[in-house]
C-alpha cells in the first residue's frame, strides 16, 4: 500500500512504499508524464553523505526515489547485519527536506522471495582490498543493486565516492548487465575533523572519533608528499602513521588506479591513482579514499 508520508515545500507528497507493484505503478506514472527518474539505495541510518546523493538526483532528474533497505547478502559478518542501525522513521524524517519524493523501505522477504543464487563475476575488482577481506561482499551488492534497478529502472542512480570499490563493482554490473542506467559519482562529505561520514561513525565514541580523524589527515600528508616519494614509501609511512594511533589499526591500504583498481607503482603511470584505506578504530571499520595523483594526458 502506498502512504502518503509528508508534504514537501517545494516538490511532490514524499511516499513510502513497501511494496514493489505500488512503486513500478508510480515510477511509470511518472515516466508516462514525461519525467527522468533518479535513485539513490542505501541501506538506512542516513546522514549528510547520503543526503548529498538525493540533493544531486534533485538537481539531475525530476523524480527522486531512494531505497532504504539492509541487505543480508552482503554482510559476511551476521554479527555487523545484526549491529547495523534500522532507523526509517529517522531517515524518513531527514528526508522531508530534501527532493526525495518516494521512499522505498521493503522487507527481506519483498527483495528476497526466494533466495538469490547468481554469482557475478568481477574478476580482479572484487579479489581486492574490500573483496579480499569480505569474501561475498561484492556478490550480495550486485545481487540487490541489479534487484533494485529492475524495479525502479531509473534513469541515473548515485553513489558516494567514499565506496570507491563499490562504486567500480557498480559499473562494471551495468555495463555486464547492459542496464540502460547512468551511474554517477558523488563525491565524499566529510565531518569538520575531515572524518568520511558514515553511518558506522555513530558507534564510535567520542575519542574514538577524535582519533579516527587521523586517517584522513594521513591521506593528505600521502598526497601532499606525491610526486618527491616513491609508492613504497608513502604506502609504508601511510601505514605506519595509521598503526601508531593506539585507537587505530590499519586492515589494508593500497594505491589503485581508478578503472580496474590494479596496484600503482609508479607516479608516471597514465591514470589516475588513488589511495585506498580500511582502517578498524576499536570494533568499528572504516573506510576512505583520496585521488593522490591525477592522470596526465
Amino acid at each position: 500500500m502506498i502512504n502518503l508520508f509528508t508534504l514537501h515545500p517545494d516538490f511532490l507528497p514524499m511516499l513510502v512504499i513497501k511494496n514493489i507493484s505500488d512503486l513500478k505503478s508510480l515510477i511509470r506514472t511518472q515516466k508516462e508524464a514525461g519525467k527522468t527518474i533518479g535513485f539513490v539505495p542505501t541501506m538506512g541510518a542516513l546522514h549528510a553523505g547520503h543526503l548529498s546523493l538525493v540533493e544531486e538526483a534533485g538537481r539531475q532528474t525530476d523524480f527522486v526515489v531512494v531505497s532504504i533497505f539492509v541487505n543480508p547478502t552482503q554482510f559476511n559478518d551476521p554479527s555487523d547485519l545484526e549491529k547495523y542501525p534500522r532507523t526509517l522513521e529517522a531517515d524518513a524524517k531527514l528526508l522531508e527536506a530534501s527532493p526525495c519524493q518516494a521512499i522505498f523501505a521493503p522487507d527481506i522477504a519483498t527483495m528476497y522471495p526466494k533466495p538469490d543464487t547468481r554469482q557475478f563475476n568481477f574478476g580482479e575488482l572484487e579479489r581486492v582490498m574490500e573483496g579480499r577481506f569480505r569474501p561475498g561482499h561484492f556478490n550480495g551488492v550486485a545481487q540487490v543493486v541489479s534487484k533494485l534497478f529492475d524495479i525502479v529502472e531509473p534513469h541515473k542512480a548515485f553513489f558516494g565516492q567514499k565506496d570507491f570499490q563499490q562504486l567500480v563493482i557498480v559499473k562494471a554490473m551495468v555495463k555486464q548487465l547492459t542496464l540502460p542506467v547512468e551511474i554517477i559519482a558523488c563525491p565524499i562529505i566529510r565531518e569538520e575533523s575531515g572524518l568520511a561520514r558514515s553511518s558506522r561513525n555513530e558507534r564510535l565514541t567520542a575519542e574514538q572519533r577524535e582519533n579516527a580523524a587521523l586517517i584522513y589527515k594521513t591521506l593528505c600528508e600521502a598526497r601532499n608528499q606525491v610526486p618527491g616519494q616513491s609508492v613504497k614509501t608513502i604506502k609504508n609511512m601511510v601505514v605506519e602513521t595509521i598503526n601508531a594511533n593506539p585507537f587505530l589499526e590499519t586492515e589494508y591500504f593500497e594505491i589503485v588506479n581508478d578503472t580496474d583498481l590494479t596496484s600503482v607503482n609508479d607516479w608516471d603511470e597514465p591514470v589516475n591513482k588513488v589511495a585506498c584505506v580500511a582502517v578498524f578504530c576499536g570494533e568499528v571499520r572504516l573506510i576512505d579514499n583520496l585521488v593522490l595523483a591525477e592522470k596526465i594526458n
